[in-house]
């Protein structure tokens, strides 16, 4: 049975005493971590407030990309040529690892090599992408293609656009069949999923864990937390964690030469601004159209009108398409605007991909299940992760900073 949403309809696992590894969150993360901790042996719960994926597991775009949202000469300012390196090739090793999830469990989610064209509007955003390539290709070995003005309409049916980038190596999934593929292989790995059971504290009792939770209170030896922007159940986490909302809208299904006018090559396509878009076509013919339409508090249906003009300006052919969906969802950010894995007060935790989650939460939730059953923690897990001053989980400030991304992007243009 599938939700509206395409998830698998939620059952009610009966809430346990005790648990050998609870993990809160199914979501990406939390199953992935599922499926390998139950493949180590381990007894595991899945604690989930609404059904598997209820939340930026099935609402995001599909991307998945290599890097972070910090890209790499931020990386190397920050950390250093060699750390900076490190984390670029483990985001390599997160793409490796979604593709052999998806043949080893035999996933069907629309899996495909689509390539990746970032899009620049300015001549001074198309130099900083031409600095980025020449760094990737020379220092990293990792070989991308400059788009100049006579070839990004071989991408791009848009006149928009000076130039662009194109990585040939990253990939689209359809992401709801996706996080039920997953979720199969978590259960077929012994694992179980409690939904419709919302964690609201955890603690430290001694050599244990206590969980509190909607449906009554369980023990655990050990925890992994994977909400990520989803509100950590752990007040420490919630003062590291930045809930950030995406909003997608889908056309109606566009007639075919259309399609090959938009996007001739079916790319996946993002741009260069601090306000995001992204998009591209669904397998069944539909623009997916997607960004940070407001860094303040905004429903989905005013989010679809900013979306809707957003899009048109960029494809005025579309004016007179229908919208036949609109949703929204919510990403976890650091500070940093890195993802993060370790251990925190004894608790586990995996969060903060940044718009990158598709690759990394998968892969850090692999990662995590070694962890947690003796293995090494993933690289990340090195990296300094504050707490924000002044921040509790309630994120006040992000009016502010939309206004000023909104006035940067302004000045790019």
């Amino acid at each position: 049975m599938f939700d509206l949403a395409g998830r698998e309809a939620g059952v009610t696992y009966p809430l346990p005493p005790h648990t050998g590894i609870a993990i809160v969150g199914a979501g990406y993360t939390g199953l992935a971590a599922a499926r390998t901790l139950g493949r180590r042996g381990a007894e595991v719960l899945v604690l989930e407030s609404e059904t598997a994926g209820a939340g930026a597991s099935t609402r995001n775009g599909g991307f998945v990309l290599p890097g972070y949202k910090r890209e790499l000469p931020g990386l190397i300012r920050r950390l250093g040529f060699a750390r900076a390196l490190e984390l670029f090739e483990e985001s390599l090793r997160a793409m490796a690892f979604v593709e052999s999830l998806i043949a080893e469990e035999g996933i069907e989610c629309d899996y495909h090599r689509a390539g990746h064209v970032t899009v620049a509007e300015s001549r001074r955003q198309l130099e900083d992408l031409d600095r980025h390539r020449e760094l990737l290709e020379h220092r990293c070995r990792y070989p991308t293609t400059m788009l100049g003005a006579d070839r990004i309409g071989e991408e791009i049916g848009s006149a928009r656009y000076v130039g662009g980038v194109l990585d040939p190596r990253a990939a689209s999934v359809q992401p709801a069949q996706l996080l039920a593929g997953v979720r199969r292989a978590a259960l077929g790995a012994g694992a179980k999923v409690a939904e419709n059971t919302r964690v609201t504290r955890v603690s430290r009792d001694g050599a244990r864990f206590t969980l509190e939770t909607s449906r009554g209170t369980l023990t655990a030896d050990d925890v992994l937390v994977a909400t990520n922007g989803y509100r950590p159940p752990d007040p420490a986490l919630r003062r590291r964690v930045i809930p950030v909302g995406s909003h997608i809208i889908a056309t109606a299904p566009l007639e075919r030469g259309l399609q090959r006018r938009l996007i001739p090559n079916a790319r996946l396509v993002s741009d260069c601004r601090h306000l995001l878009h992204y998009y591209r076509m669904s397998g069944d013919g539909r623009l997916l159209f997607g960004g940070r339409a407001a860094f303040s508090p905004i429903g989905t249906p005013a989010a679809a009108t900013r979306l809707r003009h957003d899009m048109v300006a960029i494809f005025p052919e579309l004016r007179g398409t229908a919208i036949d969906f609109a949703w929204s969802g919510t990403l976890g950010f650091a500070r940093d605007q890195l993802p993060h894995a370790g251990r925190m007060n004894g608790i586990g935790y995996a969060c903060c991909y940044g718009g990158h989650g598709v690759a990394m939460s998968l892969y850090l939730g692999y990662r995590m299940g070694e962890y947690l059953t003796g293995g090494d923690p993933p690289p990340i897990a090195g990296l300094d992760f504050p707490a924000i001053p002044l921040y509790n989980g309630r994120p006040w400030f992000l009016p502010l900073a939309g206004a000023w991304f909104r006035l940067r992007d302004m000045l790019d243009q």
